[in-house]
């Protein structure tokens, strides 16, 4: 069960984040900080969880300026993605120890790319169900989120 929107912007605010917005209703929060490290606020995040709402989520924290460039820099451009496929970007928590050979193409699905700690996936419906996050998860393990395309760009320009 996922936190309501709200209470999750109360929970950010109550640990001392400021100009705190939520996006749609995925988890995604876009706010203000002092200078620390992603690791840092993932603690002050997660502890503000457990705190105020009862329970954490895995947190990812990724800067606005850092998801605005990768919206620029289009990452499904180079390749032919099928005009029915959905677009998701997996956001791993470390960085990967070894990559996988790629693209890697089964069931609908496409793992395109990684850069960093994204990776860039396409898929398209499959009568499975979402075949795309098990295969996802088989290759990166589970230490991640994964957000659609539109979610990304709606985060980069909140």
């Amino acid at each position: 069960m996922n936190a309501r929107m709200a209470d999750l912007k109360r929970c950010f605010e109550a640990a001392g984040f400021s100009d705190v917005k939520t996006i749609l209703s995925s988890g995604n929060v876009a706010f203000e900080a002092r200078a620390g490290s992603e690791a840092a606020l993932v603690r002050s995040i997660e502890a503000a969880m457990a705190q105020h709402l009862g329970r954490t989520f895995q947190t990812t924290v990724r800067r606005t300026d850092a998801l605005r460039k990768l919206v620029e820099t289009d990452p499904y451009a180079g390749f032919d993605v099928p005009a029915n496929a959905k677009r998701v970007v997996t956001f791993l928590r470390e960085p990967l120890r070894k990559k996988p050979a790629l693209p890697i193409a089964t069931d609908g699905v496409l793992i395109l790319a990684t850069d960093g700690r994204e990776v860039f996936t396409a898929y398209v419906a499959h009568p499975k169900g979402p075949v795309f996050m098990t295969l996802i998860e088989k290759t990166f393990g589970v230490d991640l989120t994964t957000r659609t395309w539109d979610t990304v760009k709606k985060c980069a320009s909140a």
